[in-house]
């Protein structure tokens, strides 16, 4: 489920923040669902502890996941984190659309605009 690119010049733990926030936005990851614990992820993905310590810390900062002492970390329930975000996301689209009308786009243009990105961001899962 988790894919990182190595050759990407975006360091490796936002990587692996952004798939595990995706799957929750995507409800592949459920609340309270648990997460691998950090060693069992930085083994199947191949990277270091500490790389996946971070991306937990700043998940658990942002109110995606919680940790529970000695039972590991688990998907918050309340995805206040992920609502926001979601928000933050429609919030641009709509300045996009107001600004490529604002540049004479038609409705159908954008539109269709809308409908390629909806299916190129379908595609990679």
């Amino acid at each position: 489920m988790i894919k990182l690119d190595m050759q990407s010049r975006k360091p490796i733990y936002e990587q692996l923040k952004e798939q595990i926030l995706r799957l929750t936005m995507l409800g592949v990851l459920s609340a309270d669902e648990k997460l691998p614990s950090v060693r069992s992820l930085a083994r199947d993905v191949g990277i270091n502890p500490n790389t996946v310590q971070k991306a937990y810390q700043e998940l658990e900062r942002d109110g995606i996941i919680y940790t529970v002492g000695g039972k590991g970390s688990f998907v918050a329930g309340n995805y206040e984190g992920v609502h926001l975000r979601r928000q933050k996301a429609l919030d641009e689209v709509a300045a996009a659309v107001r600004q490529a009308c604002d540049s004479g786009c038609s409705e159908e243009e954008v539109l269709q605009r809308v409908r390629e990105s909806i299916k190129e961001g379908t595609v990679h899962d």
